[in-house]
């Protein structure tokens, strides 16, 4: 759908447009006034390796909205594909007889199981309409071979049981982040 299109702006179909983007599942954590609050969240992305940087976009109405400006360090956990209970029990869905279950690190509550964990510090806020942009600086990261929790199109997925194959290029050399550094000659 065109943006000059003289039809009005539709918000359901950008929306739909939106999520044909895969994208894994976080719950982000941060104590604040002594009580633990969680939400999950699927709007975060890396911003840096040097100094290591991530971001989550949090909606402006979320209760999480109000409370990270006021805490120093939140954490972010990485959902693992069999915890899609805790993240609908942290979008609000209640699921009755959950058991969460915490592990610390750095002094931050995240959820035990996930896949990756990330400490990070407040470094920046910035305001983007109807979402707020938090840049966390990582002070403390873990991981696990596991499979993700995705989701795409509005519903959770799976990757897919195929084998993998090894890349054709040594791991080192070549990543996301370095997409658009090397620029071939063009024939």
């Amino acid at each position: 759908m065109a943006a000059e299109n003289s039809e009005p702006f539709n918000t359901r179909h950008f929306r739909n447009a939106l999520g044909r983007f895969a994208s894994g599942v976080t719950v982000i954590t941060a104590d604040h006034e002594g009580q633990l609050h969680g939400m999950t969240a699927n709007a975060f992305v890396s911003v840096s390796l040097d100094p290591p940087l991530v971001l989550v976009s949090l909606d402006n109405r979320s209760s999480m909205h109000k409370i990270l400006p006021g805490v120093e360090r939140f954490g972010i956990s990485v959902l693992a594909e069999d915890q899609e209970k805790l993240s609908n029990h942290f979008a609000g869905r209640t699921v009755q007889g959950l058991h969460l279950r915490f592990i610390t690190r750095e002094g931050i509550r995240l959820l035990d199981g996930a896949v990756a964990y990330f400490v990070v510090r407040v470094s920046d806020i910035h305001p983007a309409g109807d979402h707020t942009l938090y840049i966390g600086r990582v002070d403390y990261f873990e991981s696990r071979d596991d499979r993700p929790l995705l989701f795409y199109a509005g519903k959770y997925d799976q990757l897919r049981p195929e084998k993998l194959k090894p890349p054709g290029w040594a791991e080192d050399e070549f990543s996301l982040f370095s997409i658009g550094t090397f620029d071939p000659p063009i024939t």
